[in-house]
């Protein structure tokens, strides 16, 4: 079991209310109900002192979803210290961009899948 800061739970709830619009499409058209090769995605998922945007547990997957926060002074290596605490979870961390999301859908669709085959065949 992976472990969270209680604190975090109320503050997933209300993300998970207050999707962004690039968080919406990549849900509604490939994570939500199973979509993706039958793999269960959780939204808004808190891991250690973070919430990650969607979280696979069998594959240990996080995908991350980056606005315009992750483009502020210091976002880099807030995200990168980030993404090194969840590997250290065994916890691959993918990221793509909203306008990579809004539009361009199919094309982290096939990229998503590739990495999801690649990532059972390491597990």
């Amino acid at each position: 079991m992976l472990p969270f800061n209680k604190n975090s739970k109320e503050k997933a709830r209300k993300l998970r209310r207050n999707m962004t619009l690039a968080e919406k499409k990549i849900w509604y058209e490939l994570l939500a109900k199973d979509k993706l090769n039958g793999l269960r995605f959780l939204r808004q998922k808190p891991i250690d002192e973070y919430i990650a945007d969607f979280y696979c547990h069998k594959l240990k997957l996080v995908i991350e979803i980056d606005g315009e926060s992750h483009l502020a002074e210091g976002a880099r290596e807030y995200d990168e210290h980030r993404t090194k605490v969840l590997n250290a979870y065994g916890i691959e961390v993918i990221r793509y961009t909203n306008e990579e999301i809004l539009n361009h859908i199919g094309v982290v669709e096939s990229d998503l899948k590739d990495k999801v085959r690649k990532r059972l065949i390491e597990l």
